[in-house]
């Protein structure tokens, strides 16, 4: 450390136990080093006030998303403005409102009580980095790391039967009994629409946007086609219309590879091929479960209606799907 005399000290003097005194010109070298960076300090505590405002109310709009069965692309956005604010705040503060430094551990023995007091008075200069109005960011940073925190619970409410009803948000579609079939421009689908070996994506009428309700409709045959084991199907396929859900039962990609000669179903995202003429039952890939049957039935002119809807969840598999 640089030797640094006092006004009346003749240079190489030196105090009790060998060490130089220190003088107030080293208690201003220490006022220079716990000075903020911040040139206005108020504007930088508001811009760091405000990121971690910010960020509790990121996880107030995630937890209120959530609950809503969910936007992926909202919550996403929702979890990067909350760690964003965090980290930005973080960052703000450390570099503009904390004391500029350097320090080093070791220093020289205050040899006078003036020297000692006029140290203190420095150092205590310091602590306004953590104190006064800079106590309530520290409040702020708290607030918004402990809801951090708390979004890592949320999850824990996908492992409980809420919702694990027939009217719960991942067994309900708009697919209910009578519903028009419609295709994407929301046109009636009538049974003369395809021939034998035609496939086309329909939807209930008035919800030609809904992906959930997104069903590949086949006609398969001029007859009802059923599996042998389940004769009940029959009725579920009027002049040879099948419809099944488009939602692969694996993770949800859209199963739209109908190959007629074969009549099998292919989900070009992982493989799974499934039946046509056994109810969509899986005969290789991934996929655990076949895809859901949507029974159909003619209308008195000849357009395609829902017999009922799916009567099971459709989609990729979520704990409680069994429960009912």
């Amino acid at each position: 450390m640089t030797d640094v005399h006092g006004p009346h000290d003749p240079p190489g003097a030196s105090g009790g136990h060998g060490a130089a005194p220190i003088g107030t010109t080293d208690t201003e070298t220490y006022a220079a080093q716990l000075a903020v960076a911040a040139r206005n300090p108020k504007r930088v505590e508001m811009v760091v006030g405000a990121s971690f405002i910010l960020a509790i109310l990121s996880v107030f709009v995630l937890g209120w998303i959530y609950t809503q069965r969910g936007n992926p692309q909202i919550e996403g956005a929702m979890l990067f403005v909350l760690f964003g604010g965090i980290g930005f705040g973080m960052a703000a503060w450390g570099k503009y409102l904390m004391p500029r430094g350097p320090f080093v551990e070791e220093r020289e023995v205050l040899t006078s009580e003036a020297d000692g007091h006029a140290f203190a008075e420095t150092l205590k200069r310091g602590q306004v980095a953590i104190e006064g109005r800079r106590s309530f960011l520290l409040k702020l940073f708290l607030a918004a790391s402990g809801l951090m925190g708390a979004i890592l619970l949320f999850p824990l409410r996908s492992l409980t039967p809420v919702g694990a009803s027939a009217n719960g948000p991942f067994y309900k579609t708009e697919w209910k009994t009578g519903s028009l079939v419609v295709d994407e421009n929301n046109n009636p689908v009538h049974y003369t629409t395809l021939d034998v070996g035609g496939s086309m994506t329909v939807f209930p009428s008035g919800y030609t946007d809904s992906e959930d309700d997104q069903t590949l409709l086949i006609r398969a045959s001029l007859n009802p086609v059923a599996p042998p084991d389940q004769p009940h199907k029959l009725g579920w396929s009027p002049v040879g219309y099948l419809a099944f859900s488009k939602l692969c039962t694996h993770a949800g990609c859209p199963v739209g590879q109908y190959e007629a000669e074969y009549q099998k179903l292919l989900c070009p995202c992982h493989e799974s091929t499934f039946n046509v003429l056994d109810a969509c039952s899986v005969i290789f890939g991934p996929a655990p479960r076949p895809l859901p049957q949507l029974p159909l039935t003619l209308d008195s002119n000849g357009y395609l209606r829902a017999l009922s809807s799916y009567g099971e969840p459709v989609g990729p598999g979520f704990w409680y799907r069994d429960a009912l």
